[in-house]
């Protein structure tokens, strides 16, 4: 059986994933609004990197389901319809020279992703849109998918919450994977929500964002007003916005936004600081991108995602502040009718952050039951 395992990146592969990275970049000068969302620009930059002669050489893609809603335009009859690897894995070009490989699929259970992994493992660009489908699971996902993705060392995880983020994503994958040659597979999953809720990246935060969170706002609301730090990712970061807005002008609370596409990722560089840090107890400690993010102050910590809260829990013991961890399953059970992109309630948001200030006295208590009345959680 043939793997990635059994190829080498080599000057070909490098030469054509820089062809992708820099046919990628251009497009982020343009202007796309169809593909404002995550899923939107990964398909556009799937279907401009097959139609170009320049690219559609030097990349494969793999297209195992075609999402609900979205047809190819008549200008896309050039577009591979592969819905396997496999095929790839024994072709002559295969074996002359190792392609960039972007899969596009619709994968709701661990077997699906594992099966898929057995392809693009080791190097490989899993993009699902598993999101944009109702479905009783958070994210659309079983359970047991984001602990597959989080304990499987093969794969580094992602939840681009903008096209910008998915984009910027993509760009350092193609870079770690066939131009520096690093193993492994990045895994995104995509909605399909337009991008109403951040601005445009700059190099420095897209930078940050591949490293698992970059900052998207500072303090919103007056300095002296209490603070806490929220944290978002994916869709989830929406309801994160929203509630800084109540915050500040429901309870004169300041915050100070973040999103993190990977929290995964976050948590295995601090652990690797850490384990680095035990080892060598003569030399100063080894930082992480969560702690030079984070632990700066002392405000609390609200850490939100669309996934169940354990894929947030990963972060808490590298933070130093009092930190509140939130997931789909935090606060109550799922709806009993399901729908697409559902996440977070920002209510909740708002109620735990007021929690986590009160329990350092920066607020009155008072203000926690006031907001469980006010927003209806009891």
């Amino acid at each position: 059986m043939i793997g990635f395992s059994s190829f080498n990146t080599t000057r070909e592969t490098g030469l054509a994933a820089q062809a992708c990275i820099e046919k990628i970049q251009a497009l982020a000068d343009q202007s796309h609004a169809q593909c404002a969302s995550p899923l939107y620009t990964m398909i556009d930059i799937a279907d401009r990197l097959e139609r170009d002669p320049q690219t559609s050489k030097n990349v494969w893609v793999v297209r195992s389901n075609q999402p609900p809603g979205v047809e190819s335009s008549p200008d896309q009859t050039h577009t591979h319809t592969r819905i396997s690897a496999w095929p790839l894995r024994f072709s002559p070009q295969a074996c002359a020279s190792e392609k960039p490989l972007l899969y596009l699929t619709s994968s709701a259970t661990s077997a699906e992703l594992c099966a898929l992994s057995s392809e693009a493992a080791q190097r490989g660009i899993v993009c699902n849109d598993i999101e944009t489908l109702s479905s009783a699971w958070p994210k659309g996902a079983h359970p047991w998918v984001p602990l597959w993705l989080a304990a499987n060392p093969q794969c580094l995880p992602f939840d681009p919450a903008s096209g910008a983020e998915a984009r910027a994503i993509a760009i350092a994958a193609l870079q770690s994977l066939y131009v520096e040659g690093s193993d492994g597979f990045y895994y995104m999953a995509l909605h399909d929500e337009p991008n109403d809720f951040t601005g445009p990246m700059s190099n420095h935060s897209a930078h940050q964002a591949f490293k698992g969170m970059y900052k998207i706002s500072e303090t919103v609301g007056n300095a002296e007003q209490p603070k806490v730090r929220l944290l978002g990712a994916g869709l989830a970061l929406r309801s994160v916005i929203s509630a800084a807005q109540m915050l500040r002008e429901d309870w004169g609370v300041a915050s100070e936004l973040w999103s993190c596409p990977s929290y995964t990722r976050l948590a295995r560089d601090a652990d690797s600081a850490q384990r680095w840090s035990r080892v060598h107890p003569d030399v100063p400690r080894r930082s992480s991108h969560l702690r030079e993010c984070l632990n700066a102050g002392n405000s609390p910590v609200i850490a939100v995602t669309g996934y169940a809260q354990h894929v947030v829990d990963q972060i808490g013991a590298h933070i130093n502040a009092r930190f509140v961890a939130l997931g789909a399953d935090s606060t109550a059970s799922m709806p009993a009718e399901p729908t697409p992109g559902q996440t977070v309630d920002k209510r909740w948001i708002v109620t735990l952050a007021l929690r986590a200030l009160a329990e350092d006295d920066k607020v009155p208590q008072v203000y926690v039951e006031q907001a469980m009345q006010r927003y209806q959680l009891q």
